[in-house]
């Protein structure tokens, strides 16, 4: 039994020492890339795909912003830190916003207008995030992001064509012309 111990101990003490030896920003950005007025203002968006598309977009266009003026502005101290916590949260959102598309696209909600938008600002943010020069403070984020970012690219991408022949076969009311499910 004190073989158990030992081990429950030595296991105990292994992962204390990988808990600090993590960014302390990580922990932070894990805990919710969104604010809770950007939490509201998907609640407040749920009811309308289009509206709450261009919420997600506005959520990452202010990271992305945020990410340029950090690696274009006077250096600041702890700014890989920041650069790190800002990829986190670029990838939470898109991976939240992958989800939501995959869920317009199985419920065949009208996303058309918003589309074309979203797949350029997805280009827009592709160059942002590869703005920043290597680190390894955040170099694993930066892949991730940009991998999240290339799913949600590609996914606007299919949804357009997909978006048209569903439509074209399955024309809207005239008068009900709407955002929500058929």
């Amino acid at each position: 039994m004190t073989g158990l111990c030992k081990y429950r101990g030595r296991s105990a003490l292994l992962f204390a020492a990988m808990l600090f030896a993590l960014p302390h920003g990580s922990l932070r950005a894990q805990e919710s890339a969104l604010s809770d007025a950007e939490v509201e203002r998907l609640r407040d968006t749920a009811a309308s795909a289009p509206e709450r598309v261009m919420a997600f977009v506005g959520f990452i266009d202010q990271r992305t912003a945020r990410i340029d003026k950090l690696t274009t502005g006077k250096r600041q101290p702890g700014r890989e830190e920041d650069i790190h916590d800002l990829l986190e949260q670029t990838t939470s959102i898109l991976d939240d916003l992958e989800d939501n598309l995959d869920d317009y696209s199985k419920r065949h909600w009208d996303i058309r207008k918003v589309l074309p938008k979203l797949v350029a600002a997805s280009e827009r943010w592709g160059t942002l995030l590869r703005s920043p020069p290597e680190s390894p403070a955040y170099s694993v984020s930066r892949k991730l992001a940009l991998e999240s970012l290339q799913d949600v690219h590609e996914a606007a991408l299919k949804m357009i064509d997909e978006q048209k022949a569903w439509f074209a076969a399955h024309p809207p009311e005239k008068q009900t012309l709407r955002s929500e499910p058929r």
